[in-house]
């Protein structure tokens, strides 16, 4: 069942109270959230992976396997304003542009254009390594909303060799300064492995952000991409309570950390949903499985069949990639490994693994 938390934190009602102002539309839409929940609908946030170019190799790269030469149908600027068309007939209403490394696209202003930004509340993940003055300043100007930077450590020798980019570290905080300069939001995403989650590093690294009024956002690490097989970084429940400890006392969250109002649990496809390069849709960034493609079918309808498989259409109360080792050895070990991906849902969910409740139960 939906988890209503009591009321929104006051740093949630002042982005509420500068979304009305710099877009009402999408202010309206964001109002919407919690009767669209109550009514069985995704809230998704839409993350589009519009292309795989990346100018670093990082160590835990997700989309490793996703990379490289295809002859599958990709995105254009006119397939991009029919998927936005869609997820605004559906009520969506926030975009994450990823890839790969979004500011190394050429396309990147069109791409923005063409989602829309009068109706949709755009983010930008970056390596931070183009993102200085100049491009800040001009992100602001086209209307994205806020940038999620990466920085895996304050020691610029640990961050460099996680991402393979030697550099990277001075340029990525450099790039925070940028960003707070040119009026973008931003928060900060790091990579917590069991190991770093207790470290004095860990600790001293969401402080510093913290006393800078920066947001650190926590991915969890995952057996998947280049860490495929990767048990030993993964997290238990034990350790998942230790970083809502953490919450209570610094500006740091995971996808699990309720917002708007809402606790839905894990967001996949209720609150997430990743579009790849080639239109398949996953049901988060992490779990590649494909529950329909954009190319094939409307929106609504893939959503509606993710929604209907009951690890995404029921409340989850924890990481199903990164905690849950019984669902990752079941369905990605057994089931997706050694497979070209995506791999479909129908190979990997079975008529077990639907909802007991239909489309219309509440969540």
């Amino acid at each position: 069942m939906l988890k209503k938390e009591n009321k929104l934190k006051s740093s949630e009602i002042e982005k509420r109270n500068l979304l009305k102002k710099e877009k009402p539309y999408v202010y309206e839409k964001i109002l919407k959230f919690d009767e669209k929940i109550r009514r069985g609908e995704s809230i998704a946030i839409i993350q589009f992976q519009y292309n795989y170019i990346c100018n670093f190799r990082c160590e835990h790269c997700s989309v490793k396997r996703f990379q490289g030469k295809s002859n599958a149908r990709q995105f254009t600027i006119a397939d991009v304003k029919d998927l936005f068309r869609q997820a605004d007939e559906m009520g969506l209403a926030r975009v994450t542009i990823t890839g790969g490394e979004p500011l190394v696209f050429k396309d990147f202003d069109e791409l923005v254009a063409a989602i829309d930004p009068k109706k949709f509340y755009i983010n930008c993940d970056t390596n931070g390594w183009f993102l200085d003055k100049k491009r800040a300043d001009h992100l602001k100007s086209i209307s994205v909303d806020r940038i999620q930077l990466s920085i895996d450590s304050l020691d610029a020798t640990e961050h460099d060799s996680f991402r393979k980019a030697k550099g990277s570290h001075e340029r990525a905080m450099k790039a925070v300064d940028a960003a707070l300069n040119a009026g973008l939001g931003i928060f900060i995403q790091t990579v917590v492995t069991k190991q770093r989650l207790y470290s004095n590093e860990f600790i001293e690294f969401i402080k510093y952000f913290d006393k800078k009024g920066i947001g650190v956002f926590v991915t969890y690490a995952k057996p998947v991409g280049a860490w495929e097989g990767n048990f030993n970084v993964l997290i238990n429940k034990d350790d998942m309570n230790f970083l809502k400890k953490l919450e209570k006392n610094y500006n740091v969250f995971t996808h699990l950390t309720p917002a708007y109002g809402l606790n839905i649990g894990c967001i996949a496809v209720k609150g997430m949903i990743s579009v790849t390069q080639y239109g398949d849709v996953l049901p988060c960034p992490y779990i590649h499985v494909s529950i329909g493609n954009v190319f094939e079918e409307p929106l609504k309808d893939i959503i509606r069949r993710g929604l209907n498989i009951k690890y995404f259409g029921e409340h989850i109360d924890t990481c199903l990639i990164a905690e849950d080792r019984n669902f990752i050895n079941k369905y990605i070990v057994k089931r997706v490994y050694n497979k070209p991906l995506p791999v479909n849902c129908a190979e990997v969910f079975t008529e077990e693994d639907k909802t007991l409740n239909p489309f219309n139960r509440k969540f």
